[in-house]
């Protein structure tokens, strides 16, 4: 296992991932990082909600390059659809380890 050190919103954390991962976690915290610096925070927006926003905004670009590429991902053997999936259980995730003050997920 490797280690990734990942700049969010101006927040570091340390993220976990298997040896060779470390350059495309690392690419991920910096695709994560330009959603969160797009999005004009708020008075009393919390962190949570922000990389939520973020996540939301990645799923979007994801669902749309989706369409662009295979016409309609219904068509695609559910093969979008799954992946979708196991991208919102990895930010649900996410999101259970940020809410509990544990930012390593």
């Amino acid at each position: 296992m490797s280690n990734v050190t990942l700049t969010i919103g101006g927040r570091t954390y340390a993220v976990a991932c298997a040896q060779g991962e470390e350059e495309h976690i690392a690419g991920l915290g910096r695709m994560i990082d330009a959603k969160v610096s797009g999005i004009t925070a708020t008075g009393g927006t919390s962190e949570i909600r922000m990389l939520l926003f973020a996540a939301l905004l990645l799923a979007d670009d994801l669902h749309e390059a989706t369409r662009a590429t295979v016409g309609n991902p219904a068509s695609s053997g559910n093969s979008a659809a799954k992946r979708l999936d196991q991208l919102a259980a990895r930010l649900e995730n996410l999101a259970s380890h940020l809410e509990a003050g544990r930012p390593n997920a």
